[in-house]
């Protein structure tokens, strides 16, 4: 850690009034004996409780307010936007992220140059539940062969990065809750260092605003979606491969079984791989022509 070391912590919030007072006094407490600079950035995201008033009860907190509801991801872009410093953590309102660890992922963040800490729900006590970890657990494994390597927690809400890095992508950066799917995968298939510290995860306090059948299907959308943008031959090689392997596989069984090559057909089907290869060959290199816009460089 060096006493440059100044980190923007952005919290969005929405309807969080019975957490957020409570959350904030103890971050307050935390970033204070850090010894670390900081602000720390409310977005109250057109919230109809006293969110922002419970919030404003905290000194030493700056709030910022969405005139409605614009989502999870619009909230953090707009803390991000106003945030004063190089470094920024992102976590929630909500009570369920251990908040102190915060110092502990900025000071690895930057004495070990990441350019991105995430809090990896993997510790000893995670309290996530039962209904959403098949869904979880599903999705995890496509974003991992999205990014072509093992991801403990691909959708952490506390997490550590450089605020350059986040402003290059802001257009790539959904405004739900897949902001942190995204950024994750659009790192990795970048080959930006990400590190996983793990943590534990709490019980939140009020109600969830995620919503599981709708939610699990977009971040399954959003991970092709990156696939393709960032990886295209993740998708477009395996099935031409399987385009190929099936045509072959058909002109054996049409020979032997009905004895007579159905020659139309494997001629289709092995032209299709191979358009399909080259589709994939073509996407790769429009990606890699583009590299600093993407790096913000």
């Amino acid at each position: 850690m060096t006493n440059q070391t100044a980190v923007s912590i952005v919290i969005p919030a929405y309807n969080e009034e019975n957490a957020v007072a409570d959350v904030l006094s103890e971050l307050v407490r935390t970033m204070q004996d850090s010894g670390l600079t900081y602000e720390i950035i409310l977005v109250d995201d057109g919230s109809q409780d006293a969110t922002a008033q419970r919030a404003a009860e905290v000194e030493g907190v700056k709030i910022v307010r969405h005139k409605c509801n614009k989502g999870y991801g619009a909230a953090l872009k707009t803390g991000i936007r106003k945030a004063a410093y190089d470094w920024i953590c992102i976590t929630d309102a909500d009570g369920t992220y251990p908040n102190e660890q915060i110092p502990h992922l900025t000071n690895v963040a930057v004495d070990q140059d990441h350019d991105m800490v995430v809090g990896a729900r993997t510790g000893s006590q995670v309290v996530i539940p039962l209904m959403r970890r098949p869904a979880k657990w599903a999705i995890r494994q496509l974003c991992s062969f999205v990014a072509g390597q093992k991801i403990p927690d691909f959708n952490s809400g506390l997490r550590v990065f450089r605020r350059k890095i986040a402003m290059s992508i802001f257009n790539l950066l959904p405004d739900g809750f897949s902001f942190t799917t995204t950024i994750t995968l659009a790192m990795l298939t970048n080959n930006y260092s990400v590190h996983y510290i793990p943590i534990n995860y709490h019980q939140r306090v009020g109600n969830s605003k995620i919503r599981p059948i709708k939610d699990t299907l977009n971040f399954s959308q959003l991970a092709l979606r990156i696939c393709l943008y960032f990886a295209p031959l993740r998708i477009f090689l395996p099935l031409s491969g399987f385009l190929f392997v099936l045509a072959v596989a058909w002109a054996l069984f049409s020979k032997y079984v009905f004895g007579q090559l159905a020659d139309v057909s494997v001629i289709v089907m092995v032209m299709t791989s191979f358009q399909v290869a080259v589709i994939g060959f073509l996407a790769e290199l429009i990606n890699r022509r583009l590299p600093s816009a993407f790096k913000g460089e």
